[in-house]
């Protein structure tokens, strides 16, 4: 008797624990989308955690809306993305998203410095406008809906410059593989030959003294939310002129007038951010691998770089980010030494230096703490951009760097030592991706300054 009432009991705990655990699933019967005028659903249901039909536990049912918000977000397709759950019953809902598309189209007068930052044209370019480079892009950020990208560029100036860029980034049903391709051709009137006490030395003349052109095809591949790799062929050219020789005859790789290549580069990146223009938490993961083919002047590069978003609190983050890049140079030219101070390899504080070498590191900190924010109502575009939020953010940082050179210049003073900054500053975020950095900082040859850094994203 007490071993039959002992198997009716198990039973009925049993059968307890399967019908709590089934009323603690539910099913997406539908996911509707509104506010997509233009952007492909496909596009959209890409970056969502879930798909019509799946079941989730209810508990988990607010952090897949919260990832699925943040996806869209950093599609840099929407303003606004906003992501709810209506119950249909106990065991079922439908999913709503409701988006703000951004501009796609913007004919933009082009106004660019053709130094390496703000803060160099502005101080030691002493805002020459025959420093800037000036003329009109054509972006459409969205061109079939598809989130393909297409520039059309012409550039006057500092660089002449004809562009034309296009990515897709999908072109099969599982939305995995992508195509893109470009072109830009060139010509310079002045060109950077040289270093001196770590800062750029300049040639200008009348005539064109640098031309060139380059075109280039890419291969994408998205396997999940996070991953990418991307793996690129280009060839080109690059000329300089017999005054320009005669200055500095180790200027181009092959140590002569004129150079072709072609070369190969391979991209893996894991990214998970909140936000991809300011992130707060998170973590990434960049390596790219380079080989350049060309006779007598090859040239192969590695570079890692990572970088972790960590909250404090409710409120504060702190960022890390180190950056690692190596070259394996086959002879003793000026183009192929460039290192720090170009493209992702810049310390807050050492904006008017660079640092030329074979391999170089550098290790960033920061502390941020937000200031609040302001809303400011758009009265031009009420209906597609009723109002603009702007975001403050305190920090302060400290920057690390270390660039080896095996010929280090008899008067560099930053080659194979150790690179020291810090600082603090206020950076104001808003729409379209919008970054202002305004930093006060130190280095360690005793330099203060102010210094100003912007992007925005279209």
């Amino acid at each position: 008797m007490f071993k039959k009432n002992k198997h009716a009991f198990f039973l009925c705990l049993l059968s307890f624990f399967c019908v709590a655990r089934i009323q603690a699933q539910i099913k997406i019967n539908a996911i509707t989308i509104e506010g997509n005028e233009k952007t492909k659903n496909y596009i959209i249901l890409r970056e969502l955690p879930y798909h019509v039909g799946d079941i989730i536990p209810k508990d988990s049912l607010s952090y897949y809306n919260s990832i699925a918000h943040q996806h869209l977000i950093n599609t840099s397709l929407f303003n606004e993305a906003y992501v709810t759950v209506q119950a249909d019953d106990s065991l079922s809902c439908t999913i709503h998203i409701q988006l703000k598309e951004r501009w796609y189209f913007f004919p933009i007068p082009y106004a660019r410095w053709a130094d390496r930052n703000f803060s160099q044209w502005w101080h030691e370019g002493n805002r020459s406008l025959d420093r800037v480079n000036y003329g009109i892009n054509f972006r459409e950020s969205n061109l079939t809906g598809n989130n393909d990208k297409l520039t059309l560029g012409l550039v006057a100036g500092y660089t002449q410059q004809a562009i034309v860029r296009y990515q897709l980034p999908y072109f099969d049903k599982q939305l995995r593989f992508g195509i893109g391709f470009g072109f830009q051709y060139f010509t310079q009137k002045e060109m950077n030959t040289s270093t001196n006490l770590d800062k750029q030395i300049f040639l200008k003349t009348d005539a064109v003294i640098q031309k060139g052109y380059r075109s280039n095809i890419s291969f994408f591949y998205r396997p999940n939310f996070y991953e990418r790799q991307n793996v690129q062929i280009g060839f080109g050219t690059n000329e300089i002129s017999d005054s320009a020789f005669l200055i500095q005859p180790a200027f181009l790789p092959t140590l002569g007038k004129s150079f072709n290549y072609l070369d190969m580069n391979y991209a893996y990146s894991k990214i998970n951010f909140d936000y991809n223009a300011y992130p707060s938490k998170g973590a990434a993961l960049e390596f790219t691998a380079y080989h350049r083919f060309s006779a007598h002047s090859d040239l192969s590069s590695l570079q890692l770089r990572k970088i972790l978003a960590q909250p404090l609190g409710n409120s504060n983050f702190i960022l890390f980010e180190s950056n690692t890049l190596v070259k394996f140079l086959s002879n003793h030219n000026y183009t192929d030494a460039r290192l720090m101070g170009y493209g992702n390899m810049q310390m807050s504080g050492l904006e008017y230096y660079v640092v030329d070498g074979n391999a170089g590191t550098l290790f960033r900190a920061e502390w941020h703490h937000p200031l609040g924010g302001f809303t400011v109502k758009n009265l031009i575009a009420k209906k597609t951009l009723p109002e603009v939020k702007y975001r403050f953010w305190l920090k302060a940082f400290t920057n690390l760097g270390y660039v080896y050179s095996d010929r280090p210049s008899d008067n560099s003073r930053l080659s194979n030592t150790l690179l020291r900054t810090a600082g603090m500053g206020i950076d104001i975020i808003s729409i379209y991706d919008f970054v202002l950095k305004i930093d006060y900082s130190l280095n360690q040859l005793g330099d203060k300054g102010l210094y100003l850094r912007a992007g925005l994203n279209f």
